[in-house]
């Protein structure tokens, strides 16, 4: 089976030949490569990772492609990029071309950041994003889901993924999920998926985290096997990698056989287009 993460970040270190904007703090001190990445997820029997370039080293793109270069089967790219740019403007149609691109990622979890979607300045993401065939990771919490449904709706064109189910990092447990069938009736349009991703960041259970199993079930339910995505956000996990891996795939009865398939990797690729 083909095991696919669909988010892991990598970053490098801040220094003057390459600095921060002193966005966030990282989400742990000593940066994670892609050398060091890979054998974690040969350790983990994980075969592929989606790289997401993290939001605190600025809207660059080079370390992930790199990774890509060095390892084509292994890395491909959910790409940053600054929608308030105008030089952004007119760079979908290309996007893909650079290597190992799939798409782009975009953060609306903040107040500062949500104000990208009230004001407009996404506007021509979207439009643009669809006429170019560019899949989009959409992080926003679950009350602000509907201005992403509302996008799904003016572009059945363009495939979303809903980051992380949706979920506030800052919650845990019946907290996290109390609106989570906001999250659910997005499932209702065709051309938004999810990524089951980070799960054990959202509770105070310990492994196998059976307390989120119902929740990932009505995930499950809503979006289907070939729409909802295992991901881990491995530098912010408090489990090893494999303890992420065998939680979906040996403690969970009711996911099995292509549905697991479809979970763990092949939705995902399928998804974003990397071919398998």
């Amino acid at each position: 089976m083909l095991i696919v993460d669909s988010q892991v970040h990598i970053w490098g270190a801040d220094t003057p030949e390459r600095p921060w904007p002193k966005r966030t703090p990282p989400q742990r001190p000593v940066p994670l490569g892609h050398d060091e990445l890979l054998a974690e997820m040969d350790a983990a029997g994980v075969g592929r990772v989606i790289i997401v370039p993290p939001s605190w080293e600025g809207d660059r793109n080079d370390l992930a492609i790199a990774a890509h270069l060095a390892h084509p089967t292994r890395f491909a790219t959910m790409g940053r990029l600054d929608p308030a740019d105008p030089a952004s403007r007119g760079s979908l149609a290309r996007w893909r071309s650079q290597p190992g691109m799939l798409g782009l990622r975009f953060t609306f979890h903040t107040p500062q950041l949500e104000a990208l979607l009230h004001e407009g300045h996404m506007d021509w993401v979207w439009g643009e994003a669809e006429a170019a065939g560019v899949p989009i990771y959409v992080l926003v919490h679950h009350r602000i889901v509907h201005l992403v449904d509302r996008v799904a709706e003016r572009h059945p064109g363009l495939r979303i993924v809903m980051d992380h189910l949706a979920l506030d990092s800052h919650l845990r447990d019946d907290e996290a999920f109390a609106r989570f069938d906001q999250l659910l009736a997005i499932a209702k349009r065709p051309n938004v998926a999810a990524k089951a991703s980070a799960l054990p960041c959202y509770t105070n259970d310990s492994w196998p985290y059976r307390r989120v199993h119902g929740w990932l079930r009505q995930a499950f339910d809503a979006f289907g096997p070939k729409r909802l995505f295992w991901g881990t956000d491995l530098s912010r996990s408090p489990i090893p990698y494999r303890d992420n891996v065998t939680m979906f795939t040996e403690q969970i009865p009711w996911l099995a056989g292509d549905d697991l398939e479809w979970v763990m990797g092949r939705g995902v690729c399928e998804w974003l287009g990397w071919p398998a």
